[in-house]
């Protein structure tokens, strides 16, 4: 295994020097090394150990040292006080990032398995947690791209999908709620992104699934290949939509992250959070509302990013957008958001819908409670307006056509504070993704 090692002057040659044979020993074939630093047993030069020896600023050195030599590993021989663990993150989500395994005495990380699969054009939406947008950007993204005359397809992973790759032609007949019931009746999840994308985007959908994500986005299984392969004849691009923190486990054009406005700076800094912004085209700030310290926490999210990229950034914000018009009627709104963004909510959408909202609940991940609220409101509401999420289907939509009331799916359409449209992002993600440049990375 190709090989390069980390190795610091805290340490004798000769303890470095047996240190490798033993490596050779173990099936590794170092070919280079990277010079950490510590002066207390070799001069500033590093050890003499017969391998190229990289120095300087230690993420650069091993960028370089990964350019040159492709290795399969990196070996880390260093420890504390020249490699601390934040240190030793950073190096691990380099090496990650350029898809080489980190290995030491006793931790190993492994990157992303990113394959080839087809030949469309990709772009990935992928986030640092659940319930960024992931959805919300796919689904503009879809309709941007389409207005640009192609034809999009839309492959989703989650936790719910089917059990088999599906297809859904949301491009000749998008799914209405007496479809999402059924599927809902058959056992299986009815607002799975598949099915969400399809609805809000009106374009061509591959339902996949998976469970489990490692620290750099890795499934433990999943269905993705297969379902891309479902795509091919179904459009031409393809946006992959990532599942929680969980990355599409094949190579793609371009990725744009979203992170949410409230994410600790720390979190998307440290641990495996550079892997990440590492492989980023463009960094989505999402749900930017201005509240106490938001305006410092984005300045300190936008100083991380830019330790780690030139990727374009944008700040955003979600505005709702219902599917049908709603002049005059008695609307519930169900969504997933904290009960602190409803009022918010309630105001643009009275204000631009011209309707009366008569309750709310942001309890569609909890199907108990939103079964409550729902019930509690019966009788006072001629709209059931829900984002296509969670239990949207089989408690909300069932409890509003039993109280003779209308369904209608809302998106959260992405508004831009700063930074590039969205239209312009996905030009700027397409010609990525088709072989031009966004981002230094």
């Amino acid at each position: 295994m190709r090989t390069v090692v980390l190795v610091d002057g805290e340490h004798y040659p000769p303890v470095l020097a047996a240190a490798l044979a033993r490596a050779g020993e173990m099936g590794y074939r170092v070919v280079a090394g990277v010079f950490l630093g510590g002066k207390e047993k070799v001069g500033e030069g590093g050890p003499e150990l017969g391998i190229p020896l990289f120095r300087g600023e230690t993420a650069r050195a091993l960028d370089e040292a990964i350019r040159v030599f492709r290795p399969e590993a990196v070996l880390d021989l260093s420890d504390d006080p020249v490699l601390d663990p934040p240190l030793r993150f950073r190096l691990a989500s380099l090496a990650l990032a350029r898809g080489v395994r980190y290995l030491g005495p006793d931790f190993s990380f492994h990157p992303l398995p990113r394959p080839e699969v087809g030949n469309l054009p990709s772009i990935a939406v992928v986030a640092t947690a659940k319930r960024s947008g992931k959805t919300a950007f796919s689904v503009e993204l879809a309709r941007s791209l389409k207005d640009m005359g192609r034809r999009p397809v839309v492959v989703a992973m989650g936790r719910g999908g089917p059990e088999r790759p599906r297809v859904v032609r949301g491009d000749l007949t998008p799914p209405g709620v007496g479809d999402l019931l059924a599927v809902a009746e058959a056992g299986e999840h009815a607002a799975s992104d598949y099915l969400e994308d399809a609805v809000l985007a009106r374009v061509a959908t591959v339902g996949t699934r998976r469970c489990g994500g490692g620290l750099a986005g890795t499934p433990f299984y999943d269905t993705v290949v297969e379902g891309v392969r479902m795509a091919a004849g179904l459009g031409d691009v393809l946006l992959l939509e990532g599942s929680g923190s969980a990355l599409p486990p094949i190579r793609t054009g371009s990725t744009l992250l979203l992170v949410p406005a409230g994410t600790p700076p720390g979190l998307l800094g440290g641990y495996t959070g550079p892997a990440r912004l590492l492989l980023a085209d463009a960094v989505a700030f999402t749900m930017c509302q201005v509240s106490p310290g938001t305006p410092e926490r984005l300045r300190r999210l936008e100083r991380k990013v830019r330790e780690y990229t030139s990727a374009p950034v944008l700040k955003t914000i979600f505005e709702p957008a219902p599917l049908e018009p709603l002049r005059g009627e008695k609307v519930f709104l169900a969504v997933t958001a904290p009960g602190a963004a409803a009022p918010e909510a309630v105001r643009r959408l009275e204000e631009a819908e011209g309707c009366r909202v008569v309750g709310t609940s942001s309890a569609l991940a909890d199907r108990e409670r939103l079964a409550r609220d729902l019930e509690k409101a019966r009788g006072r509401y001629t709209v059931l307006l829900t984002e296509l999420k969670a239990a949207a289907v089989d408690v909300a939509a069932r409890a509003a056509l039993e109280a003779g009331a209308r369904v209608v799916f809302l998106h959260n359409r992405p508004r831009v504070l700063e930074g590039p449209s969205v239209q312009e992002l996905a030009a700027m993600l397409l010609a990525r993704a088709e072989g031009g440049e966004v981002a230094q990375r």
